[in-house]
């Protein structure tokens, strides 16, 4: 049975030389996030159970607990969903190979113009999927350290970067302009973005975005069910969870645990996680659309909204706030006549919250199940 290798690995050359050789080899592999701190690092290795883990000075070391992949199996990435609790999404060759194919047509990538630029975290299908896109597609690549505004710019300036992948907090510090194409991922994008910005909704269990602009790649389908859950199917799906698990049904949906629905033209408006849908008085209130409403209030300098229990209204709509200027933070009366003046008034937040900052996971998503439980 085919090994699964942990790559236990910063950003960089060294990464790509790593999948690379474990790929020849006929392993897969399983990339690991170096900023995780030693109890949140051996939940995953528990989760992922690779069986050798490559150490930063390119170290074998076996790991007896470990376990094997079945034959065709390429990568197996975490992700903690919306439990928080790591497991692995076990990707095949195919599945990766097909993501690529959609992605490139989609885009109109040309190997002998383009070039992508990795510098999203390699441990996660965002900043992963771009180099396996390279790879895959033939196309020049450079891979960052890290996010850098800087250096993002001088690679589309001097290194002749022309494809990028970023997250809403990223690609509000660069000039988008300088790439040919700009993906969008991660967090929900804010209300406008450049021309030249593609907006992705999928997910690690779809080796990435699925669906550009609110249409489906080549080769994917989607749907909402009744109940408006978006359902997703195609061949760059998951082959399972590391633990076994198939979450697709029978007919290869993958029911993604988002909610939407498709618009009159067909595209898919996403509104959100089930679990972040706040119900008050009876009322569904999706808080990126109280975010929105937010965002231009003044003296706001960022903002997440969550649900907490209320014993009137089963939900109160809570506005957690980062002040642009701590001694002269908004009001809530500030914060409920803005979302007003957008939104229903149910949707106006019952409760303040003024915070430093705001729990994001590495990709920029906030974590709003923890910013309700550590406040």
């Amino acid at each position: 049975m085919p090994a699964l290798h942990a790559l236990d690995l910063p950003a960089g050359p060294a990464f790509v030389d790593a999948l690379r050789r474990a790929w020849d080899e006929g392993a897969a592999v399983a990339p690991l996030d170096p900023r995780l701190a030693p109890p949140a690092r051996a939940a995953v290795l528990a989760a992922l159970a690779p069986t050798v883990v490559v150490g930063p000075d390119g170290t074998r070391h076996a790991r007896a607990e470990g376990r094997p992949v079945e034959e065709g199996d390429a990568l197996v990435v975490a992700t903690s969903g919306t439990t928080g609790t790591p497991r692995g999404v076990v990707l095949t060759h195919a599945a990766l190979a097909a993501a690529t194919t959609a992605v490139h047509r989609h885009l109109a990538v040309d190997p002998a113009a383009d070039r992508w630029l990795a510098c999203l975290p390699l441990a996660h299908v965002g900043g992963l999927g771009v180099v396996v896109r390279a790879l895959l597609g033939g196309v020049p690549l450079t891979v960052l350290p890290g996010f850098d505004a800087a250096a993002v710019e001088a690679e589309a300036v001097r290194g002749g970067a022309t494809l990028v992948s970023l997250v809403a907090t990223a690609l509000a510090r660069v000039d988008a302009s300088r790439f040919r194409v700009v993906v969008l991922g991660g967090a929900a994008p804010p209300a406008s973005v450049p021309p030249n910005t593609v907006v992705t909704y999928g997910m690690t269990e779809t080796a990435g975005g699925v669906v550009y602009d609110g249409r489906p790649l080549p080769g994917v389908e989607v749907r909402v069910d009744a109940g408006g859950e978006i359902h997703v199917r195609g061949p760059m799906l998951l082959r399972a969870y590391r633990d076994g698990h198939n979450p697709k049904d029978g007919d290869g949906w993958l029911p993604t645990g988002d909610l939407g629905e498709l618009d009159a033209d067909g595209r898919l408006v996403v509104h959100g996680r089930r679990g972040d849908l706040v119900v008050t008085g009876g009322e569904n209130v999706w808080p990126e659309a109280v975010e929105e409403a937010l965002r231009d209030v003044p003296g706001v300098a960022e903002v997440a909204v969550a649900g907490r229990p209320d014993p009137e209204w089963g939900q109160r709509v809570v506005a957690f706030v980062v002040p642009a200027t701590p001694s002269d933070p908004p009001t809530l009366d500030d914060v409920r006549a803005a979302v007003k003046a957008r939104l229903a008034g149910y949707a106006a937040p019952r409760e303040l919250v003024l915070v430093e900052s705001l729990p994001r996971t590495s990709l920029g998503k906030v974590r709003r199940r923890a910013l309700v439980e550590e406040r």
